[in-house]
């Protein structure tokens, strides 16, 4: 079944990078309702390696100031949620439960560098999955990388061992700020069949 336009244009077409916010703020329950969606969609092996931090809060919001780049640093203190998207190394420790079906466990343990690569790659997917989350939710969104993993990690994840991916503002943006659509590829410049 197609999704129609309606929901097509808010997940997609319509759908564009915010950095300005209302102060309409975002409640626990929708935060929930987000990773209750988010979680759901599919990586290999059911491994789950994206870890979500949810940064609201002043004096965390504080915290993180130092590790943004200078161009990050107004959207994301005016955001009205900052996620540190992460993920979690040892994310093969949750596969017998997540996993039940073989020993996926044992793909990973003593592959230090396998368990890296799929961490961050599905870790990056999950991330993904929020931005749609969140769109589906009604929220609007604003991915970045400009910041200092270093720093993030050492303010927010010492301890844990998970590695922060990118930064994802979340709330409700100001459309009478944005600039026109930039253009995107063409099939044919970006795609081929086989």
């Amino acid at each position: 079944m197609s999704l129609d336009p309606a929901a097509l244009a808010t997940l997609f077409t319509e759908a564009r990078t915010h950095f300005k916010w209302t102060d309409q703020p975002v409640s626990d329950d929708t935060l929930r309702a987000l990773h209750g969606l988010l979680r759901m969609g599919p990586t290999s092996a059911n491994c789950s390696p994206a870890r979500f931090i949810f940064i609201r809060g002043t004096s965390a919001k504080e915290r993180l100031k130092p590790a943004l780049s200078p161009g990050n640093v107004e959207k994301t203190m005016t955001a009205p949620v900052t996620v540190i998207v992460a993920h979690d190394p040892q994310f093969y420790e949750h596969l017998p439960r997540l996993f039940p079906h073989a020993d996926a466990r044992a793909w990973f343990a003593n592959n230090p560098a396998l368990a890296e690569e799929t961490a961050f790659r599905n870790g990056t997917l999950q991330g993904a999955y929020l931005i749609m989350a969140a769109r589906a939710l009604g929220l609007d969104c604003g991915p970045m990388s400009g910041f200092d993993r270093e720093k993030v990690d050492q303010a927010f994840l010492a301890g844990r061992g998970w590695r922060s991916n990118f930064l994802v503002n979340l709330g409700h943006g100001d459309p009478s700020v944005l600039f026109p659509r930039s253009p995107r590829f063409e099939f044919d410049e970006a795609c081929e069949i086989l």
